[in-house]
């Protein structure tokens, strides 16, 4: 084996990169003879670099994947899933500034994920609320895991857990929602504000805003009445961290812009 060490070596020569033009490739010889000659090293690491965004969109489609299947419930509904950045039209200055907000979150989402930023949606049936905030969540999925539900589905995922027969304990649905690198809540406040809901979406809130996981929440109820829905103790933990955004001009719905 020593023997067959001694006979490796290398040499070099100037090569032509017809996109970034002379380099000093390598090669590996055995001998007399070359076993390889390395390629353009900034093309080499071009392509390992979208080998890795690669995988990690695979891995990130795997984990949602399987986080869809545990939940057995749909990360966004297929009707939502044209939603995109692309597909919202902004045509005065507070969409405009939704906008903005809604880009900035996605662009910036690990930074967001390291603070456990929330973001409260608000304002009037029809206004793209539930839009900006699933083209939130089609820029998480490239790299991570979102569950996007309503709050009172939420609220029965941990309820359902309450049965006898239940195949997770209420602890174990929490950390569960609790490990979705984003939660998308919809419909905040159409539920019938029953003080058992109020714990269990309590619960789901604390335990995301202790864990530091981002959380977007989508409603139509204006400061006070959010409050007094969600009670003291989860609105607070949603003004610490949080950032309203209202969403204050007429419903699109049937115009160019759709969903709520």
């Amino acid at each position: 084996m020593d023997a067959l060490f001694k006979k490796i070596s290398t040499r070099t020569q100037p090569e032509q990169c017809a996109v970034h033009g002379t380099y000093e490739s390598k090669a590996v010889m055995l001998g007399d003879k070359v076993l390889h000659w390395m390629r353009c090293p900034q093309c080499s690491a071009a392509a390992q670099a979208e080998r890795a965004l690669a995988q990690a969109k695979s891995d990130a489609v795997a984990a949602q994947q399987k986080l869809e299947a545990r939940l057995q419930h749909a990360g966004i509904p297929l009707r939502y899933r044209a939603k995109t950045f692309a597909s919202f039209v902004a045509a005065n200055a507070g969409q405009a500034a939704a906008l903005v907000t809604a880009v900035e979150f996605a662009d910036h989402f690990a930074e967001h994920r390291r603070q456990g930023s929330v973001l409260v949606f608000s304002g009037r049936p029809g206004t793209g609320k539930s839009h900006l905030a699933i083209a939130i969540g089609h820029e998480v999925m490239r790299k991570g895991t979102v569950l996007y539900t309503s709050a009172i589905d939420a609220v029965r995922l941990v309820r359902d857990s309450w049965r006898r027969d239940a195949e997770r304990s209420e602890t174990q649905v929490l950390r569960m929602l609790a490990a979705i690198d984003l939660l998308i809540l919809d419909e905040v406040g159409v539920q019938y504000g029953t003080e058992a809901e109020q714990i269990s979406l309590f619960d789901i809130i604390d335990k995301r805003y202790r864990d530091l996981m981002p959380t977007i929440l989508i409603s139509n109820l204006g400061t006070g009445d959010m409050k007094a829905f969600l009670g003291e103790r989860s609105y607070d933990r949603l003004r610490e961290d949080g950032q309203w955004v209202k969403f204050d001009w007429d419903s699109q719905r049937g115009h160019v812009l759709s969903g709520d």
